[in-house]
């Protein structure tokens, strides 16, 4: 573990123990970032992360925190200030996906408060932290989903979720003015990760890598070299945007 306590740049990743979150929190070192790698229960698979950074030769740090909890969310903060003495950049990567995915009229209580109180709750609760917390000049990225425009049945609830982050996208870049902060959101499409493969038939997940005109899944890398875009000198005209990458999908 690194303990410098100044780098250029420190980019907290929520959700950062493994697949999408991983490989941002790796391509962000590489690109030169001091990294907060953020996980709420695998502690190993986030030490792990960590350490596959530092054998490259760069900065991170493993914080637990469910971002869920407004305290939590409060402490993951105060950690990476403490450790590194700042914050450049946010990804709000944390997110939930049941694997069983009921038509809206079959689904329960307890689907419906778990998946808003992570993928909405989560990402509000990290987003007031970073409106005030960010430097001048700093970056947000928030997760949305392709499902948006596929309106696959049985996704109704998780689309809303994302929806619900596309908006406050929006209003939220508006609301920062001043500070040269950009905030964006990206939206993968059917990506390989254990959070998309759970629960389908390897019948299905052919067919929804036929779906896009490039023939394939997504992989962790595509959606980690699209978020480093969106954090970099590059992207310093968008703004307040979604991304959508997916390999054309829709």
């Amino acid at each position: 573990m690194n303990t410098a306590k100044h780098p250029t740049q420190v980019a907290i990743v929520t959700g950062a123990s493994r697949g999408i979150g991983a490989a941002i929190a790796r391509q962000l070192a590489e690109n030169g970032y001091a990294v907060v790698v953020n996980y709420a229960g695998r502690a190993a698979e986030a030490d792990a992360v960590v350490q596959s950074i530092a054998a490259a030769g760069g900065q991170a740090i493993a914080v637990q925190a469910d971002v869920s909890d407004p305290a939590a969310a409060k402490r993951l903060f105060d950690t990476a200030e403490q450790h590194y003495g700042r914050i450049d950049v946010l990804v709000n990567n944390a997110g939930i996906m049941p694997a069983n995915l009921p038509h809206l009229g079959d689904t329960d209580d307890a689907t419906f408060d778990r998946l808003f109180a992570v993928n909405v709750k989560g990402s509000f609760n990290t987003l007031r932290e970073a409106a005030t917390r960010l430097q001048q000049g700093g970056r947000i990225i928030n997760f949305s989903t392709s499902v948006i425009g596929l309106a696959l049945p049985g996704y109704a609830l998780y689309a809303a979720t994302k929806s619900a982050i596309e908006t406050i996208t929006n209003i939220m870049a508006k609301e920062l003015r001043g500070r040269e902060i950009r905030i964006n959101a990206i939206a993968p499409g059917p990506t390989a990760t254990a959070l998309f493969l759970d629960g389908k038939t390897p019948e299905m997940v052919e067919r929804l890598a036929k779906m896009a005109p490039l023939e394939r899944l997504g992989t962790p890398e595509d959606i980690a070299a699209a978020v480093a875009f969106l954090a970099s000198p590059a992207a310093g005209w968008i703004n307040g945007q979604t991304l959508r990458a997916n390999g054309g999908i829709v």
